[in-house]
């Protein structure tokens, strides 16, 4: 810029101090050589604030504020001081919120449009004073960058291109490139060109998200991610079995396990798998698993891998061998052989794939080992081994994780076999059993019965028809065992049963219970004990009134609650078993208990509802007492009347059974008031009923109303006394507002109807209600009398035989209206005469 051709007007600068002129005519630059200028560059951020400092002017008193734009020589006056007064001129809001504190000026919010020249000076021309140039350049942040990619899903070996676009920023702006993976996390982008990353063959390697930085002197931004994805594969595939076992044609596994196989080929999207089976489709996904594989999926197996998106595939075929135990498991065991002289070590376990191979282990140096498959044998001589002497048979199979072992003892039976005997549920057939458990091998168990039974191990049961003549026979079995020199023997004889009891006969009182034993002494087969009642009825388990109880030999047979003349009697004890039978008798005898004392009843009486009664009793004689019976039946009074089905005339009910004996008295509820109902009591004595009581029925309770009539006649009274004294009352204090109610009491009667006082009753009568005070006073100040009706009236009164109250009534009438008008109260007394 000139500074040496700009000349100001010192009266435009007056009319921009004085804020006249704020336009751009108005902005003035003082003539000043190139030597005398004071320039300086001062940096502010877009949005920010910035000061521009004069402070060289702080003493003068006119100051004045031009702006140059950047694009433009034409000075525009935004900011003046005069004095102590400061003004900001309206032009200068395009440069932000400018405000002027002492000669300095301050820019909030600051704009691009404020990039350009600030010049401080003072309106006029001195030497000494000089012009402060002030370039301000306004600095823009980075906006955040924008990330394009020409493909974001490109094919492995194809080029792609990003590119980082930044639209406002000021220069220069540095571009910063990374990835982010999984595998690396952010790393640095070696591609990376300023805003350009450019892949000639993209592959595997590149994919990941990718963001760009962009950075100037203010500051830094950093775009949004994008993901580039590269396409490739399937990759040749690889199949992972688990659990992992080699055979000779390729992958093993055992029966029931479960197998897991997996195919990986590396790609991109994943590719699909589909697994055959002996070249048939069997499943899709990348893992196929056999929860129990069995011996039939034996075969090839094969993974095929493909890329739907590139339309490429790729597969592996593999070979898969079920191994398979053999069923159940292994069994070591000895046997005996040459007629129970020698033992037979046996060890077997047939069938599987491959066959297991069985080994006996030898038992001394003398011995070697005997292996074979599925199953293997070793005879020894049973006098050359010893008791509990163990034998070891080892197994191995590919399917066992370890070789298996299995072990057997050759033993001798402990203890002598056992003989018994038992009969079926009907004793219809005998069967004998002889037992001699353990040892191995087996003992054999044979009865003497001439070739009629055979020979069985362990157990032997021989069975035959009852019979009555097998009572008393002894039947004898034998046992034999390789490692016995000499036989072991057992005997069993068959009895027919035996029964026995302490007492025959038994005695009990009537309410008790008592127990009949009977004792089983012998029976062979065993018999069940049986029970007969008085009545030679067989007695059951689920009886209430008896109960048995078996106890060794004993059979006891509880009678329960035992009645008289009821329970009494001969009871028999049975038993039966296939070869015989026996019974014996137990008499029981009931004593009653004695009759207990008469009952009197001394009260009965119903309540004022007539729904309870009240009743009281008393015994005569002596006697044992265990409580009382109140019954109740209705009296044939009521015989009419309908009732309850349940309630019959002449039908006695127990009320209450349970009243102990030292009570005299109950109170009886629940009674119908229309029902007439007969009462009775009987004492009692355990079981036993005494002779009831008199037949009884109860009685009204007294009437008792009298004062209750009195007290309601009383009260009415008064209750109308005062009812009456209110309405005089209200009547003689309201005259005024209701006289018509006053006068139908209080009227006076008219002229004729008025008697003349004609005799001395009438003359009392008037005197009588006359004021008292009236009769002390002179005659001549006294009032006038009052009119007297006349004599036909008075004579058709006495005629008609009514008292004559004509005078009373007009004596009432006189004193109502000299009752004062305030409503004081005043002393009224009249005095009624009746003549007949």
């Amino acid at each position: 810029m000139d500074y040496g051709l700009l000349r100001t007007s010192y009266f435009r600068v007056l009319l921009a101090l004085l804020g006249i002129c704020t336009g751009p005519a108005c902005g003035v630059l003082l003539r000043v050589s190139d030597e005398s200028i004071l320039e300086k560059t001062v940096k502010g951020v877009l949005g920010n604030s910035v000061q521009l400092d004069c402070a060289e002017f702080t003493s003068l008193e006119y100051i004045i504020w031009n702006f140059v734009g950047a694009n433009t020589s034409l000075p525009l006056a935004i900011a003046t001081r005069y004095g102590h007064s400061s003004r900001v001129h309206g032009i200068a809001r395009v440069l932000g919120d400018v405000q002027m504190v002492n000669n300095s000026l301050i820019i909030h919010n600051l704009q691009t449009a404020a990039e350009g020249q600030f010049v401080c000076q003072v309106p006029y021309e001195q030497e000494d004073v000089k012009p402060i140039y002030i370039k301000v350049k306004v600095l823009v942040p980075v906006w955040k960058p924008l990330l394009r990619i020409n493909n974001s899903a490109a094919v492995e070996g194809a080029p792609v291109m990003l590119a980082c676009l930044v639209k406002n920023g000021t220069g220069p702006i540095d571009y910063t490139w990374h990835r982010n993976t999984v595998q690396e996390g952010t790393v640095p982008v070696a591609e990376g060109n300023g805003s350009q990353v450019l892949f000639t063959a993209v592959n595997r390697t590149h994919i990941g998200w990718y963001t760009c930085t962009g950075k100037n002197e203010v500051n830094q931004e950093t775009s949004d991610r994008v993901y580039l994805d590269v396409i490739y594969g399937p990759d040749d595939p690889v199949i992972n079995i688990q659990p992992f076992a080699i055979s000779e044609s390729g992958f093993a596994a055992n029966e029931q396990e479960e197998v897991t196989m997996t195919c990986l080929a590396s790609s991109n999207p994943p590719c699909q798998y589909v697994w055959f089976y002996n070249n048939s489709q069997i499943y899709s996904g990348q893992m196929y698993v056999i929860s129990k594989i069995s011996r039939s999926q034996t075969g090839t197996y094969t993974c095929l891998a493909q890329n739907s998106h590139l339309n490429t595939r790729t597969q592996l075929t593999i070979s898969l061998t079920v191994y398979y135990l053999p069923d159940g498991a292994p069994t070591c065991t000895a046997l005996a052989r040459n007629n129970y002289k020698d033992v037979a070590l046996w060890c077997s376990w047939s069938g599987g794939l491959p066959p297991a191979r069985l080994r006996w282990l030898k038992s001394s140096d003398a011995e070697s080992d005997i292996e074979a498959y599925s199953n293997v044998t070793r005879i020894k001589r049973g006098a050359e081994i010893r008791n509990d002497s163990s034998y070891t048979c080892i197994i191995s199979h590919p399917g066992l994780r370890g070789d298996a072992v299995c072990r057997t003892t050759v033993s001798v039976p402990t203890g002598e076999p056992n003989c018994s005997v038992v009969a079926t549920a009907q004793n219809e057939y005998i069967m004998l059993s002889c037992e001699l458990g353990g040892g191995l091998p087996r003992v054999l168990l044979d009865w003497d019965t001439n070739g009629l039974s055979d020979s069985k191990e362990s157990t032997n049961i021989y069975v035959i028809k009852s019979n009555a003549s097998y009572n008393g026979k002894l039947f004898t079995c034998t046992a034999l065992h390789p490692l016995n020199a000499n036989a072991k023997r057992c005997q069993v004889r068959l009895e027919s049963p035996s029964l026995e009891t302490e007492q025959n006969q038994l005695s009990i009182m009537e309410g008790g219970s008592i127990q009949l034993p009977c004792q089983l002494t012998a029976s062979n087969p065993s018999s069940k004990v049986l029970w007969y009642d008085n009545k030679n009825s067989l007695i059951t388990q689920d009886s209430a009134k008896y109960g048995v109880q078996q106890q060794g030999h004993w059979s006891n047979l509880t009678v329960r609650d035992a009645e008289w003349n009821v329970d009494g009697g001969d009871y028999q004890c049975s038993a039966v078993n296939a070869v015989g039978n026996a019974k014996v008798t137990v008499k029981l005898i009931i004593r009653p208990h004695p009759t207990p004392p008469n009952v009197t009843i001394s009260k009965l009486m119903y309540t004022k509802q007539r729904t309870e009664v009240d009743v009281e009793w008393m015994t005569k004689g002596a006697g044992n007492l265990t409580g009382f019976i109140v019954q109740r039946q209705v009296s044939k009074r009521s015989a009419g009347k309908s009732f309850p089905n349940t309630m019959k005339v002449d039908n006695w009910d127990n009320v209450i059974n349970d009243i102990e004996p030292e009570i005299r008295g109950h109170k009886l509820g629940g009674l119908d008031p229309s029902i007439v109902y007969a009462f009775r009591i009987l004492a009692v004595n355990h079981r036993t009923t005494g002779f009831p009581s008199e037949v009884k029925t109860p009685a009204d309770p007294p009437f008792n109303a009298y004062p209750a009539v009195i007290g309601a006649c009383l009260g009415g009274m008064v209750i109308t006394a005062v009812v009456m004294l209110v309405v005089f009352q209200y009547i003689v204090r309201n005259r005024d507002n209701n006289p018509r109610l006053h006068d139908l009491f209080f009227r006076p009667a008219p002229a004729e109807a008025r008697e003349h006082i004609s005799s001395p009753e009438d003359a009392e009568t008037a005197a009588d209600i006359e004021d008292p005070e009236s009769n002390n006073a002179p005659a001549a100040s006294s009032p006038e009398p009052a009119p007297v009706p006349s004599a036909a009236s008075g004579s058709s009164a006495a005629a008609d035989g009514s008292p004559q109250l004509t005078s009373a009534a007009a004596a009432i009438s006189q004193l109502s209206a000299a009752v004062p008008p305030d409503d004081s109260p005043v002393n009224v007394t009249i005095t009624v005469t009746a003549a007949p």
